[in-house]
C-alpha cells in the first residue's frame, strides 16, 4: 500500500510505533525537495554563469564584429570623397591639358592652348541685383570686389571674367582656343554662298554663329549630293521662351529653308526635371507641349520636321543608342566635363546619353531606316558644347558619323555683356508673350547703355556701341548692313543719343515679337500632334544649290576651308 508516494513500512504484530520511528523512516527515504526550494537554486546558478560570462568577456579584447566594421569603414569613406569633391569642386581646375589636346586631335582641330586658370576661382552671381538705383550700373559691378575670377561658360552657368572688381564681356576668342574649335572665317562663308546660291544669314555674316566643328565637311557632303539633316533642342524650363531662345531656332529654320533637309528637334522635359528641383514631372512635360507651339511658330516645314518630347518618345531604336553611349561613357568622364558632385541625383550623370543619341541617324527610323552613316549638323548655344564632345568620342567608338556643329553667341542680357538672357531674371529678359509696353519699359530702364553721362558729354564724346545693348539686339535682328553700320557710326560720333537708339530698339523689337505672337496664335493642336507624330514618314533628301557637283570637292593647299 501506498499513500502520497512514500514507502511507509507495514505494521506487524502489536508493537506500537513512536513519532520518533516515524522520523527516521522519513529521513530514510530518498524525497525530491520542495519547488520553491529548487526554483530558487536554479536561479542562484544561473546568476553565477552569468557573472563568470562577463568576467571572460570583460577580459578579452575583441573588436567590432566584421560587418559592422566594413560598414563603419564605407561610411568614413565616402564621407572621405564626399569632402574631397566639395573641396574640388572650389576649384577651376578645367581639364588636363593632355586630354584637351587628345580631345581635340579626336576631333580634328589644331591643338588648343590649355586656358589659364585662377587657383581657387569661383563665379560671380548670376542675376546681378535689380533693386540698384542704376539698374545699368549693375552690369559693369560685382559683388566679389578686390578679386579676379575666370569666366564661366557651361551649360547651367554663364558669366563673364572678373577683373580688378569688374565684370566682363563673354571672352569667344577664349572659348575657341579653350573648347579646340574653330572660327567660322570669310573663306567658310564664300565656300557656304557659292555652294547654296544663298547670301549668309545676319546671324553668319556678323559672327552670332562664330565657331564650328567639321562645318566644312558638311559643306563637302552637300557638294557632293550625299544627305545630311539637322539637329537641335530646346530645355523646357518655362511655358514661354525668351528672345534669346529663339536664335537657334531662327537660324535653324533658315538652314532647314536653304537645305530642304530633315530636321529633328529634342524638348529634354527629362532634363529639366532631373536639373531644376522646383519643376514637377508633369510641369515639364506640360513645357514641352507650350514650347513646341512656340517652335513650330518660328516656321518649319511640317513635312520635314519631327519634335519630339524626351518623356514622350523615348524608347525603341532610340534608346538603344541610349544604352550604347551610356556604356562608353564613364562616371569620371561625365563628372570632368560637367562638374558634377556625389550628391548630384543620378540622372545628371546620365543624361549626356540622352542627348547625344539624337546626333546619330538611326536614332530615327521614320526618316533614315537603320542608317548610320548620315551625319547631322547641330546649331547650338556655344554652352552646350561639352556634351557634344563626348558625343563626338562616343560616335567613333561605335562607328557612326561624326555630329557637326555651329556654335552661337549668347544674347546678353538687359544687364550687360558679361552674361546671357536667363529666364530666371523676368525683369532683364524679354519674353516672347511680352506686350508691346513691356518691351518698351524693359528695354528703357534695364538695357545697359554705352553713352555718356549727360547729352552735352556724349554730343562731345560719343558712345560704345559694343558694349550698349540696345545696339547688340540690333545686330541680331535688323538685316540691313548698311543700316547696321551707319547707327554705329552715329553713335559713336554723338549724333545719335542712347534715348534715341532705345527707341529704335524697342520698336524693332515690339515688331518682332508681335509678329511671332500672330503665327503662335494660328499654331493648333491638331498641328502639333502632326509634328510630334513618331510615326509620319520624313523624306530625307535635299534640295541641293547650284554649287553642288556631285563629285568630291578639290584638295585645297593651305588653310582649310
Amino acid at each position: 500500500m501506498s499513500s502520497g508516494g512514500l514507502n511507509v513500512p507495514q505494521r506487524t504484530g502489536s508493537i506500537k510505533r513512536t513519532a520518533s520511528d516515524l522520523s527516521k523512516d522519513l529521513a530514510a527515504q530518498d524525497l525530491p525537495p520542495p519547488s520553491a526550494i529548487t526554483t530558487g537554486e536554479k536561479q542562484q546558478a544561473e546568476q553565477k554563469k552569468r557573472e563568470a560570462v562577463d568576467e571572460r568577456l570583460a577580459g578579452m579584447e575583441e573588436g567590432e564584429p566584421e560587418a559592422l566594421t566594413m560598414t563603419h569603414r564605407r561610411r568614413q569613406s565616402e564621407k572621405a570623397q564626399e569632402a574631397m569633391a566639395a573641396a574640388l569642386a572650389t576649384l577651376e581646375l578645367g581639364e588636363p591639358e593632355l586630354l584637351i589636346r587628345a580631345n581635340a586631335k579626336a576631333d580634328g582641330a589644331s591643338t588648343p592652348i590649355p586656358p589659364q586658370r585662377t587657383e581657387g576661382a569661383v563665379s560671380v552671381p548670376s542675376t546681378p541685383a535689380l533693386e540698384l538705383d542704376d539698374p545699368t550700373a549693375a552690369a559693369v559691378s560685382t559683388a566679389t570686389e578686390g578679386k579676379e575670377t575666370e569666366q564661366v561658360v557651361t551649360p547651367w552657368d554663364v558669366q563673364g571674367a572678373v577683373v580688378e572688381g569688374v565684370q566682363m564681356a563673354i571672352d569667344y576668342n577664349h572659348l575657341i582656343n579653350q573648347f579646340g574649335t574653330k572660327r567660322i572665317d570669310d573663306a567658310l562663308l564664300e565656300r557656304f554662298e557659292r555652294l547654296t546660291g544663298r547670301k549668309p544669314h545676319l546671324l553668319l555674316r556678323r559672327g552670332t554663329f562664330f565657331s564650328h566643328r567639321e562645318l566644312n565637311l558638311i559643306l563637302d557632303r552637300y557638294e557632293q549630293k550625299k544627305p545630311f539633316y539637322l539637329y537641335t533642342g530646346r530645355g523646357p524650363s518655362s511655358d514661354s521662351m525668351h528672345l534669346g531662345h529663339m536664335i537657334p531656332f531662327i537660324f535653324t529654320q533658315w538652314l532647314q529653308d536653304v537645305f530642304d533637309c530633315p530636321l529633328v528637334i529634342q524638348l529634354t522635359d527629362d532634363e529639366k526635371f532631373l536639373f531644376k528641383p522646383s519643376l514637377k514631372l508633369e510641369q515639364c512635360n506640360t513645357f514641352a507641349y507650350q514650347n513646341a507651339k512656340d517652335i513650330i511658330a518660328c516656321g518649319f516645314k511640317e513635312d520635314k520636321t519631327f519634335i519630339f518630347s524626351d518623356l514622350d518618345f523615348v524608347g525603341g531604336a532610340f534608346y538603344r543608342n541610349v544604352v550604347k553611349i551610356s556604356r562608353l561613357i564613364t562616371a569620371r568622364q561625365s563628372q570632368q566635363t560637367f562638374g558634377f558632385k556625389l550628391d548630384d541625383n543620378v540622372g545628371k550623370w546620365h543624361f549626356v546619353a540622352i542627348q547625344a543619341a539624337p546626333s546619330f541617324s538611326n536614332s530615327f527610323p521614320q526618316i533614315f531606316g537603320t542608317k548610320t552613316d548620315i551625319p547631322c549638323l547641330i546649331p547650338c548655344a556655344i554652352d552646350q558644347d561639352p556634351y557634344f564632345r563626348l558625343t563626338r568620342e562616343c560616335a567613333q567608338r561605335l562607328k557612326y558619323r561624326k555630329p557637326a556643329l555651329v556654335h552661337a553667341k549668347f544674347i546678353p542680357s538687359l544687364l550687360g555683356a558679361q552674361s546671357k538672357m536667363s529666364a530666371s531674371a523676368a525683369e532683364s529678359s524679354i519674353y516672347m508673350t511680352d506686350t508691346p509696353k513691356m518691351i518698351k519699359d524693359k528695354i528703357n530702364k534695364y538695357a545697359f547703355s554705352g553713352g555718356q553721362a549727360t547729352v552735352e558729354e556724349h554730343r562731345a564724346k560719343g558712345g560704345d556701341p559694343d558694349v550698349d545693348v540696345s545696339f547688340q539686339y540690333l545686330t541680331f535682328f535688323l538685316d540691313d548692313d548698311a543700316e547696321v553700320e551707319q547707327i554705329a557710326k552715329d553713335y559713336r560720333a554723338g549724333k545719335l543719343l542712347t534715348g534715341e537708339l532705345k527707341q529704335k530698339t524697342i520698336a524693332m523689337i515690339q515688331d518682332f515679337v508681335k509678329a511671332f505672337q500672330d503665327r503662335r496664335a494660328n499654331v493648333t493642336d491638331d498641328l502639333v500632334k502632326s509634328f510630334t507624330d513618331s510615326s509620319r514618314a520624313i523624306d530625307p533628301t535635299l534640295r541641293y544649290g547650284p554649287g553642288c557637283t556631285g563629285l568630291a570637292p578639290a584638295k585645297k593647299s593651305g588653310a582649310e576651308v
